[in-house]
């Protein structure tokens, strides 16, 4: 099974920007905001938090200075 025959995750990935990074950072963002819910607001979770705002940025950045 890839990701792409998962219901709701196959559709998402298709209406998608064609850019798989882009679109694993985008369905990866909820489940942090789930993560950090379940967890609450910790060193471990912040840095999670950090990490994937970090990753977004840097790659959005770089996607935009490509073009």
């Amino acid at each position: 099974m890839t990701l792409r025959e998962i219901p709701v995750v196959g559709e998402l990935l298709e209406s998608g920007a064609e850019d798989r990074v882009f679109d694993t950072l985008l369905l990866i963002g909820p489940g942090i905001i789930l993560v950090i819910a379940l967890l609450g607001r910790s060193p471990l979770t912040l840095g999670i938090a950090i990490g994937y705002l970090v990753f977004f940025l840097a790659y959005v950045l770089y996607r935009g200075v490509q073009h």
